[in-house]
């Protein structure tokens, strides 16, 4: 589908405004709305890429910035040396509470979205990844697409480094899709079984995707980028979606 240009909502959350980048179809009409969380380092050129992927599939296409509590609206870090350890840093400086409040204010500002039929899926790569499953605990979301998610199997993210993400996996009513990279150093074999054994345990229905790719291989800047697993990865998303958010 052919998309609108981007459009730019500030949104009240409890930490302050978070800025959304929200990416639709041109078509007349209402679509399913998807909430797509992104790395460290924000809504980068790649981020946005992968979002008007998404959004052209049919989909209403919501961007937060995830840091807007500590970084200016609009603010990209670089893929770099300071803009990881930025992001990172950032990454455990804030609060989890402050997490699941973006993301309810995400999920519901989306659904009451005048083009959105107010089915809302998740997805996210990397920090957006993990930040896809624990918004899929609100009720309102129906499917996650989670990508080399990070922090999960070590229970790290947010400030103490002490999330409750595997042990709250019992509250997604809807679908998980996990996809991983087999050679991604940040989320390791016996990582990547502890997720799946709590997944189970909780009756989570979810789908698992293991792949020989690196980290951030959806990635299309870069040395780790690898275009046919993006194009693999793109159609397991669809599929997942077309399903889990068509209408009743």
């Amino acid at each position: 589908m052919i998309l609108r240009g981007d459009e730019i909502q500030d949104i009240a959350t409890a930490t302050g405004p978070m800025r959304l980048h929200v990416l639709r179809p041109a078509a007349e009409g209402r679509f399913p709305g998807v909430v797509l969380f992104s790395e460290i380092y924000q809504v980068t050129a790649p981020i946005r890429r992968l979002a008007a992927m998404v959004a052209g599939m049919g989909h209403v296409v919501a961007v937060p910035e995830v840091y807007h509590e500590y970084e200016p609206a609009g603010c990209v870090l670089a893929y770099d040396t300071p803009g990881t350890d930025r992001g990172n840093a950032l990454k455990y400086a804030k609060p989890l509470a402050a997490y699941d409040d973006d993301a309810r204010a995400a999920v519901a500002w989306l659904a009451a979205h005048p083009a959105c039929t107010g089915r809302i899926g998740t997805m996210g790569v990397c920090l957006g990844g993990h930040l896809a499953l624990r918004a899929a605990m609100n009720p309102a979301v129906q499917a996650a697409a989670c990508f080399y998610a990070t922090d999960i199997h070590s229970a790290s993210l947010g400030e103490g480094r002490a999330d409750d993400t595997l042990s709250r996996l019992d509250e997604i009513a809807g679908e998980a899709m996990m996809v991983w990279g087999r050679q991604d150093p940040h989320v390791p074999f016996a990582g990547r079984q502890t997720i799946r054994a709590a997944l189970e345990g909780a009756g989570v229905r979810h789908e698992w995707y293991e792949v020989n790719g690196q980290h951030a291989f959806l990635r299309d800047e870069g040395h780790r980028f690898d275009p046919a697993l993006f194009l693999q990865a793109m159609g397991w998303v669809q599929a997942l979606f077309a399903r889990a958010l068509r209408a009743d």
